[in-house]
């Protein structure tokens, strides 16, 4: 099994020995990656959808890893008792998906030292989001797979400042080491941004909106940062 540029990225973040929950695991890549590479000493692989779910389990057997490996059905944390993870997988979601999951069984979330997220959009609001939840985005990291641009969020228990608003956008750990993939990153942003304000442009009650004036702001904050790089 080959694991692709993106998850061997969410996989790399992990630490050797971590007890891993992979949440919406799909055909549980990562778990029998992980467990292969002998990273892990245990995983939890879960899935809320029933196809995928036999897919894993189906999986798992043939890689000989039901002794390290078990699969689970249910609805993403609320499967996991307190205590029985080190660290939360959570890749190829929305990152507004992405917070309803971490949120809907606090004491699990709260029991993890870490969490792993790749979210697929709205990775601003999933970074306000674990900053103001007492989360500490500790790295970050950008890789290309198959021609799209992912980010990737490593993230343990811990207090820190609120960043300037454009930084939630571009990422602070991506923007302290100048990420080689930066520029291509921020680029994207301003071209969403700009297609967002486009979506606009043909409502007058829509330009006249607080929203119109803040992307245009935000395309101009990001145009500064570019500039610096």
């Amino acid at each position: 099994m080959k694991l692709g540029a993106r998850l061997k990225t969410v996989a790399s973040f992990v630490e050797k020995g971590d007890i891993v929950a992979d949440i919406g695991t799909d055909h549980a890549y990562l778990p029998i990656y992980l467990a292969r590479q002998k990273i892990v000493s245990r995983a939890l692989a879960c899935d809320v959808h029933r196809g995928p779910y036999q897919a894993a389990k189906q999986a798992v057997v043939n890689a000989n890893l039901v002794d390290v490996i078990e699969v689970r059905f249910g609805d993403g944390i609320t499967i996991l008792e307190p205590g029985e993870a080190d660290v939360a997988t959570i890749a190829g979601m929305g990152g507004t998906t992405i917070i309803d999951i971490l949120s809907k069984r606090p004491e699990t979330t709260a029991s993890l030292k870490g969490l792993i997220l790749q979210p697929m959009n709205a990775a601003a609001i999933l970074r306000e989001w674990l900053i103001t939840h007492e989360w500490q985005i500790v790295d970050e990291e950008l890789v290309v797979d198959e021609g799209r641009l992912y980010e990737v969020i490593y993230a343990k228990q811990g207090h820190s400042t609120m960043p300037e608003p454009v930084l939630l956008d571009v990422g602070v750990k991506l923007w302290e080491k100048r990420h080689p993939l930066l520029k291509e990153h921020i680029e994207s942003l301003i071209g969403q941004t700009n297609r967002a304000l486009r979506g606009m442009e043909n409502s007058e009650s829509l330009k006249t909106a607080p929203r119109y004036q803040e992307f245009i702001e935000k395309i101009e904050k990001l145009e500064a940062k570019l500039a610096c790089l």
